[in-house]
């Protein structure tokens, strides 16, 4: 089972695994609070994806397109996030505001159309 969750949340014993799948360290989260499992940059969208993007919902087809791309040319991190979710739930931190629309919904997908 793969969920998304923001990473400000309280964690919940059901969250299994957690990953930041930010590039960026969330604002305002202290490391020493965060209940990290593990953060993996690489499976974040690209500096330059991210900044086009901008979080407009105008943009969220489109920005799921290249961002599958992105993930197709980058198997190790998926590989890694795959084996996770295998293993039991795996949750997807991300920072952003709109829960609906971001990388880690987009990288939800992604992986379960992935999972075999």
């Amino acid at each position: 089972m793969i969920r998304t969750k923001r990473v400000y949340l309280p964690p919940d014993p059901e969250d299994g695994t957690r990953v930041l799948v930010d590039r960026l360290w969330p604002r305002g989260l202290k490391r020493s609070e965060a209940r990290i499992d593990r953060w993996l940059k690489a499976v974040a969208p690209s500096p330059e994806l991210r900044r086009w993007f901008g979080h407009d919902p105008a943009k969220w087809e489109e920005f799921q397109r290249r961002y599958h791309a992105e993930l197709d040319a980058n198997p190790e991190p998926v590989e890694e996030l795959l084996a996770l979710a295998r293993e039991g739930t795996l949750t997807l931190l991300f920072a952003a505001r709109d829960e609906a629309r971001n990388n880690a919904v987009a990288l939800k997908a992604y992986l379960e159309a992935h999972l075999g």
